[in-house]
Order: C-alpha cells, then sequence, then structure tokens
C-alpha cells in the first residue's frame, strides 16, 4: 500500500508522534465512540491503561498529558501547546474532566490512567486499553488502540478485520517497493515526485496539495524559528539547556569570519535541526517527518535546500516534500517508522534517508541517484538503537537529529557524483532494517532500559 504525504507529514505538538500524538488522538476517538454509540452521559468514571513502551516511556513522553488532552476533546493538529498547560493543570487540581469539552466527569489521574510497565498488548509495544464505566461501575464500552508511529493510530477491530492500514487509499499508481515504484516512474515517464502527485490526486486538486504542502513547509519553517528564539532550560528534570539560541547568536556574531571556513554550512544545518528537536522536546508545534523524534532532519535540510544551493525554488520545495514522502512510504509498508518497533533507525534512519532523497530530487537528481541517496542514507543508520535518557525526547535525541541531518548531505551528494549505479538496493536495506528491528533486543526499543538511558546519571 502506500502512504499518503499528509499522513507521514502531520502538523501536531511535542515531543514524542507515537507517545503523545498518538495516544492524544487514540483518547479523542474513544470519546468520539461514546458520543456516537450514545453513551456519553452514561459514562461516570474512564480508566485508561497504557502497555510496553508507552507504559515504560510514557510519562518521559508526555502521555499522561496527552491522553488527558484527548479524552477533553484536543486534537494533536488543533491543540494550542500554551492551553494544553491550563486545561491539565486544571484537571489535576480539581480532578474533574470534560469528556470532550462537555460532559463531566470525576478523573483520578493517579486511579484512572495506569502505567503497566510488565505488560504488553499483542500487536504492537505503543498499546492502550479504554474502558468506559457507568454509575454502577459497571463496564459500558472498551477499546484497544495501538500507536504505530508518526502519531497513525489504529484500533483492535480493525486489526481483527484486517482493514488497510491508516493512510492508505486507492491510487493509480500503486508500489510494494523501490524497484517497483522505479519501474513505474520508468514506465510512465515520470519523476518519484511526479508519481507521488499523481497518487494524491485521486483526492485532492493540485492546487490543493500545494496548499497542504505549503502548510507542511510553513509549519516547519516557523518551528524552525520559534527554536532558535526560545532560550531556557527544557523540561523533564534532565536540565538540558537549549542550545540553538546561542548556536545562532554564535553564528551571526562570528559572519565574518565564518566566511573562510567552508563548513560553516555544517553549523547552520545544525542549528536548524537543534531548534526543531528542542522545540519538540519542549512540547512545542512541529512536523512529523516521519516522527516527532526525528521531526528535525527533513526541515534542516530543506532550509539548507532554500539557503545554500543556488537553484532553490517553490516547485523544489514541493518535489522535495513529495519524493521524501514517497521514500518514507516505502519504510512504513515494508518496516516500520516507530522506535517502539525497530529502534532510532526507524526514526533518525528513516528521517536521513527521505531527506536525501528529497535534496537529491529538488537538486535534480534522476530516479535511480534518488533512490541511490535514500539507500545510503539508512544503510549508514542500521542498528541505531531508541535508548532516549529519563524516557524523555532530549538526550540522545536532539543531537542524533542534527548528525542525521549531515548524513542526509553527505547520502545526497555521493549519489549526485554518481550515475545511480550501485551494489546494495534501498529496498534490500529496508529488509535489512526490519530483520535487525526484530533481532534488536527489546532495552533498545523505546524502553529507557537499555543503553545511555542506563549508563547515564539523570540528575
Amino acid at each position: 500500500m502506500v502512504t499518503s504525504v499528509f499522513d507521514l507529514f502531520k502538523i501536531g505538538v511535542g515531543p514524542s508522534s507515537s507517545h503523545t500524538m498518538g495516544p492524544m488522538t487514540a483518547a479523542c476517538r474513544f470519546v468520539e465512540t461514546l458520543q456516537r454509540k450514545g453513551l456519553l452521559d452514561r459514562t461516570a468514571r474512564i480508566g485508561v491503561d497504557l502497555y510496553g513502551s508507552l507504559a515504560l516511556t510514557g510519562k518521559g513522553h508526555a502521555t499522561d498529558r496527552a491522553v488527558l488532552l484527548g479524552l477533553s476533546g484536543e486534537q494533536p493538529d488543533r491543540v494550542d501547546p500554551d492551553e494544553a498547560e491550563a486545561i491539565v493543570a486544571r484537571i489535576r487540581e480539581s480532578k474533574r474532566l470534560r469528556l470532550g469539552g462537555g460532559h463531566e466527569i470525576a478523573f483520578d489521574e493517579a486511579a484512572d490512567l495506569r502505567f503497566l510497565q510488565r505488560e504488553r498488548l499483542p500487536h504492537h509495544s505503543n498499546g492502550m486499553r479504554f474502558t468506559a464505566h457507568d454509575a454502577t461501575g459497571a463496564a459500558i464500552e472498551t477499546a484497544v488502540y495501538y500507536s504505530t508511529g508518526g502519531g497513525a493510530v489504529v484500533d483492535e477491530a480493525a486489526i481483527a478485520r484486517n482493514a488497510p492500514p491508516e493512510g492508505a487509499w486507492d491510487v493509480p499508481f500503486n508500489y510494494l517497493s523501490a524497484e517497483e515504484l522505479l519501474d513505474v516512474a520508468e514506465r510512465e515517464g515520470l519523476t518519484i515526485a511526479d508519481v507521488a502527485r499523481a497518487n494524491e490526486r485521486a483526492a485532492l486538486s493540485d492546487e490543493e496539495i500545494d496548499t497542504r504542502l505549503g502548510a507542511i513547509e510553513d509549519a516547519m519553517s516557523r518551528c524552525i524559528d520559534r527554536g532558535i528564539g526560545q532560550d531556557g532550560i527544557l523540561p523533564g528534570g534532565l536540565k538540558v539547556k537549549r542550545r540553538a539560541p546561542g548556536l545562532y547568536k554564535l553564528l551571526l556574531d562570528r559572519a565574518e569570519r565564518t566566511l573562510s571556513d567552508p563548513l560553516t554550512v555544517i553549523d547552520w544545518v545544525n542549528l536548524w535541526a537543534l531548534a526543531v528537536n528542542e522545540e519538540n522536546a519542549a512540547g512545542g508545534r512541529v512536523v512529523t517527518a516521519p516522527t516527532n523524534g526525528a521531526a528535525g532532519i527533513v526541515p534542516a535540510i530543506l532550509r539548507y535546500y532554500q539557503r545554500f544551493t543556488p537553484r532553490s525554488n517553490e516547485e523544489g520545495v514541493r518535489t522535495f516534500l513529495l519524493t521524501a514522502a514517497a521514500i518514507g512510504s516505502l519504510f512504513k509498508e515494508n518496516a516500520s517508522i516507530s522506535g517502539a518497533e525497530v529502534g532510532c533507525q526507524g526514526e533518525v534512519g528513516v528521517a536521513c534517508s527521505m531527506a536525501a532523497a528529497g535534496l537529491t530530487a529538488a537538486l535534480g537528481g534522476s530516479n535511480r541517484q534518488i533512490e541511490n541517496a535514500a539507500e545510503i542514507g539508512m544503510e549508514h543508520n542500521l542498528g541505531l538503537t531508541c535508548d532516549p535518557v529519563g524516557g524523555l525526547v532530549q538526550v540522545p535525541c536532539i543531537e542524533r537529529n542534527a548528525v542525521g541531518a549531515i548524513k542526509a548531505i553527505e547520502a545526497s551528494r555521493l549519489a549526485l557524483v554518481g550515475d545511480g549505479s550501485h551494489r546494495v538496493s534501498l529496498d534490500q536495506v529496508i529488509e535489512t532494517m526490519r530483520k535487525t528491528g526484530l533481532d534488536m533486543n527489546e532495552r533498545y526499543k523505546e524502553t529507557a532500559q537499555g543503553g545511555l538511558a542506563v549508563n547515564v546519571v539523570e540528575c
């Protein structure tokens, strides 16, 4: 199946697409189900059970806040990050919650929101169960959801009936592999971006596509700029200082000196990636690309294209995003973009691959060169673990985005000096990534039970 550009690039809030945006969406959907079935007014209490990775790293990823907001009717693409703090504070102070913003119930967070760290649901590590009770305490509705990465949510009922994954739809050019994508493009005389656009036309006009791509670009750009302008300490207890404002000032103060340093461009790319992921860590508005934990790479490389390449233009930006999404779809459908499933290779690794492909396309690379860039981007992130210290999307996540962005530029440059022919295919790398994820010990898959998470003192 092919995943839509606008399911890979979602506007939402930090710090995590799978642990914040997904649970918020699931909670909101559960309330909508109660309303649709006429059960909302009968509901006196709601119990929420979090399992697996959600339970192990949920508090560091603000899963608890996300559930409270979702039950209150807030959705990731609409919630005001500043207003969210006030909503959560009111619920915790009053121990009352307005389901969907209306029907009020008692909500004792300590009793009604449980982190079941020793349990895991069968289909995915990011599992959650919602149960509505009436005034007698009887369960009147229950639902199980899985947050599968990038903010996507699937319910147990959809899995049971083998429903198509979220974001899949009927398209004129279906492809299951990179080789099939290349074959379709060659047969039709199209670029990879053209194929992605043609598929989006199954649901949207060109004007709508361009408007939505423009909104994504704008949200990415605003996130960079806001991250550059926000100083201070990131929340969560690790006392991680925001570095983007200081780096920005340093680059401006040393503007003349940096003209003689050909590597200054790296500092700017680092700045943009850091700015996004510091904003994400603070719970700000970001774009999944394809996840929040890896949200800084694509925006940093997109701005690199706009600021440091001579042929940048708006059409190139659209080509960049469409191509990156086509590559991201291959990973999502054939492996995973979830750190809880395959480690950080599924987040930063995929983002690096997507950004490398997008940049290569925007710079005029051939389809084979684009596929080569994507392959290089992932090949050198294979085995990357997800080991957030304290369960927070801060260490090593923020710096990891900066390093991933530089890798994306390198992958693109290596591909562009070649003719597109190479020994290892993107499909082989994706399959290797999938198998590596299966082999990876659970401690290294967003549980905060291995790697840096246990070898770094939190305070």
